[in-house]
């Protein structure tokens, strides 16, 4: 731990993010990052709620990890933030462990510093055995996942395609995608739509993998109605 606080220390910094809850988060100076904007991550709260307690959360491109620390705030046992930057993997680390500190409720924090197609490529599995080792009664597998790439990437459908391929996601899974309203990523087909919001520029995605449609529920019940969130 005393290690890392060197390295924060170290840092060229912005002013302190703050989470809808009030807690200050570092976050790293340039533009290299854009943090995903407070009226953003309280819609996301508001449309969540409850869902968010006791998951799995994954946060790829995770930047500062402040979607991590919301998910973390609101319950969320299980939290993964893949991050390539090998600096703001380490605020990215600094924030967790901080909000975590908070917390009473077991938790399980990991933040890999690397590509985030070799690593889903390696499958939920191989990067779950700290989990698997610590909540050996627990489904490994990821409830949410938040993905947050560079707008302009081509990242979107090689991390939605491999989530499903390296077995990520339980089969009612969801996937919310931040993007640019100026640039809507391709979709692969294996998804389904299931709500978007826009919020300025910055535009969200619910998506759920389609194999959950066997249940055939009612689409719309999987989040709050207009007005609720």
């Amino acid at each position: 731990m005393i290690g890392w606080l060197i390295i924060i220390k170290s840092l060229n910094l912005k002013n302190k993010l703050k989470l809808i809850g009030g807690k200050n988060l570092l976050s790293p100076k340039g533009l290299e990052t854009r943090p995903t904007t407070s009226r953003v991550r309280e819609s996301i709260r508001n449309i969540l709620r409850e869902r968010v307690s006791k998951c799995n959360w994954l946060d790829l491109c995770s930047g500062s990890g402040v979607m991590s620390c919301e998910a973390l705030q609101m319950g969320a046992r299980r939290v993964l933030a893949v991050e390539l930057n090998k600096v703001t993997a380490s605020i990215c680390k600094s924030n967790l462990i901080s909000t975590a500190s908070e917390l009473v409720n077991p938790f399980h924090l990991e933040v890999i510093c690397n590509e985030v197609g070799k690593i889903l490529k390696k499958g939920c599995k191989n990067n779950s055995l700290e989990f698997i080792k610590e909540f050996p009664a627990e489904d490994f597998r990821f409830d949410f996942v938040y993905i947050d790439p560079p707008y302009r990437s081509n990242l979107y459908s090689i991390i939605l395609e491999n989530l499903l391929l390296g077995n990520w996601l339980r089969k009612d899974a969801i996937a919310i995608c931040e993007h640019s309203t100026q640039a809507f990523p391709k979709i692969p087909d294996k998804w389904l739509k299931l709500r978007n919001k826009t919020y300025g520029n910055t535009c969200i995605q619910f998506l759920t993998p389609n194999p959950a449609l066997h249940h055939l529920y009612d689409i719309d019940s999987k989040l709050p109605q207009k007005g609720q969130g």
